[in-house]
């Protein structure tokens, strides 16, 4: 691959790295502003760390079949993330102790000691070990999903270049697609199953080592969940079933009458109409990126550069191919002062909405890297998905890049809100499954089959006919990396996505303020709460019953404009 992050420092020699940082727990500190230079310099070597790191992961999900790249990320995860995990700790012990702590402008680090205090409790060395033992298993999931295939019509496909035939106008073509995506992770059943067993077990230890009940709270604290409890996102929950689910069903109804259907089945969900054709709207990554450099200049002008910068610095993989990891992401490279993209792009609409959503971060990780602290760029998911989610709303009307032809640009809309109502069920689901492995973590492989299954007949539309294929719909949870590799971040979405509705109801009323209030609040990194953050960008922080109320009110009269009769 082209090396598009730099490796300053030599990862093969453990003992450079541990002198660098030993360099920096050795000095005398005199007086605050020697504090603040160090913390500055502590903040620049962390990121020649993840820099390195972050390339080395990158490299794996692009190639997780090369033998070179998996024995290099598992290094990294062996020797290289213990010595990082270990002196961080020590390092924050340093600062927590210094005498002029106290003299810090606590205006400007007040986040960053709430959260340097909050580290230093969790902190346990004995959970070092365990880490390696469940990054390796994380790896073993990716291993084994980025190498599923099917045989299409005498072709080899991976699962993502398969899922635009979901999409299709032929119904049986639809089932034989799924019906082959669900054999590839039947035949992984077990396997899988006995990784995420091994990881419960793993991490419930691991909060009992931090002197926690469950591993519940202790992510809790581990994400620096300051500003919302396991009881808020319960509440949440309960109000995405009473006021969102309905709608939900209601879309499903109308979805089945459009197929012109008598009995709505599991394939026909992401089916496409007599009456409509499958949206196609690129049919290279050039276009696709072209395209959607275009619709940012109507944003903000630099939007579109630095995305055109990214690809011509080799910083974007974003087509479909086998040995490739499923799913999508952008992480930040901050030596280099870019992010890169990687997805799996196969042609379709969901396509588009992930690279205007993936740019979203890159351009969040953009406007806040003007801080000399490595801990104000790195957001809270609750914002940095406020900022990728939020994208895919103010980029909507300029959607024609893709679609000329003014019904796929409706249709394309319609879609795409239908799909906030299709996932903001599943994203309470997906969270209160875990909420329950965690709280439980002694259940079995079958309880946890049949509780995923209970929480979907609970919160989701059941407009879908399973029967015949029940276990399809329990063992979908599979498909969710977040699950395996960093658990308990998906409510973050829902939060993130009711944050969007209300940034893009602010848009609709008066672009020009919105936009600038949602820079605002992204130039701010994580050196506000949340609330604040929210607040910055010109809405609240607030999953209360009667906000999503107002919100799938909203949502169901946008869908009204949009439905095509």
């Amino acid at each position: 691959m082209t090396k598009y992050y730099q490796e300053t420092l030599d990862f093969q020699n453990t003992e450079e790295i541990k002198a660098g940082y030993e360099k920096l727990l050795g000095e005398n500190i005199s007086s605050v502003t020697q504090l603040e230079d160090w913390l500055t310099r502590v903040s620049r070597f962390q990121e020649e760390i993840e820099e390195g790191l972050s390339g080395h992961y990158i490299d794996f999900q692009c190639l997780s079949n090369s033998p070179e790249m998996k024995k290099q990320f598992e290094y990294d995860q062996k020797y290289i993330e213990p010595l990082r995990k270990k002196y961080t700790a020590l390092l924050d012990e340093k600062l927590l102790a210094s005498a002029f702590l106290k003299k810090l402008p606590q205006e400007f680090y007040h986040q960053l000691l709430k959260r340097k205090r909050n580290s230093q409790e969790l902190f346990r060395e004995e959970n070092i070990q365990l880490e390696i033992e469940e990054d390796r298993l994380t790896s073993d999931y990716f291993e084994i999903t980025g190498n599923m295939t099917v045989d299409w019509e005498g072709e080899e496909k991976s699962l993502s270049e398969l899922s635009p035939l979901f999409e299709s106008t032929d119904r049986e073509m639809r089932k034989k697609a799924m019906t082959l995506s669900q054999e590839a992770f039947k035949e992984k059943e077990s396997n899988l199953q006995q990784i995420m067993t091994e990881l419960i077990h793993i991490r419930h230890k691991k909060a009992l080592n931090a002197g926690l009940t469950d591993y519940r709270d202790y992510m809790f604290k581990e994400y620096e969940r300051f500003d919302y409890t396991p009881e808020d996102c319960h509440r949440l929950a309960q109000a995405v079933k009473k006021h969102i689910t309905p709608l939900k069903t209601a879309s499903q109804r109308r979805h089945q009458k459009e197929l012109h259907l008598h009995e709505y089945r599991p394939w026909d969900a992401r089916g496409t109409g007599p009456d409509e054709i499958p949206l196609k709207p690129f049919t290279n990554p050039e276009t696709l990126v072209d395209k959607a450099a275009r619709i940012f200049g109507h944003l903000d002008p630099h939007f579109s550069s630095l995305l055109r910068t990214m690809d011509n610095k080799e910083m974007l993989d974003l087509t479909a191919r086998k040995g490739k990891a499923p799913g999508g992401f952008c992480t930040p490279l901050p030596v280099t002062g870019y992010s890169f993209i990687f997805m799996n792009a196969a042609g379709t609409h969901d396509d588009v909405v992930t690279i205007l959503h993936e740019m979203g971060h890159c351009i969040h990780n953009d406007l806040s890297k003007h801080f000399h602290l490595a801990d104000y760029k790195e957001t809270p998911m609750e914002s940095a998905e406020l900022a990728s989610m939020s994208m895919e709303l103010l980029t909507m009307d300029y959607w024609g890049y893709y679609y000329e032809d003014s019904r796929e640009l409706r249709q394309a809309k319609r879609n795409h809100f239908r799909d906030i109502l299709s996932f903001l069920p599943m994203g309470v689901i997906i969270d209160q499954f875990q909420h329950w492995m965690y709280e439980n973590p002694a259940h079995t492989e079958e309880e946890r089959l049949k509780k995923f299954r209970e929480l979907q007949e609970e919160f989701d539309a059941r407009h879908i006919e399973w029967e015949g294929f029940e276990h399809w719909r329990e063992r979908s949870w599979m498909r969710i990396l977040h699950i395996f590799e960093v658990p308990f971040y998906f409510i973050e979405y829902v939060i993130a996505q009711l944050g969007a509705l209300q940034i893009y109801k602010n848009y609709r009323e008066n672009p020009d303020k919105t936009l600038t209030n949602y820079k605002k609040a992204l130039k701010a990194g994580s050196s506000k709460s949340l609330p604040e953050i929210y607040q910055e960008a010109g809405i609240s922080f607030d999953f209360s019953e009667n906000v999503i109320k107002e919100l799938a009110d909203f949502l169901k009269t946008e869908l009204e404009t949009l439905e095509i009769d």
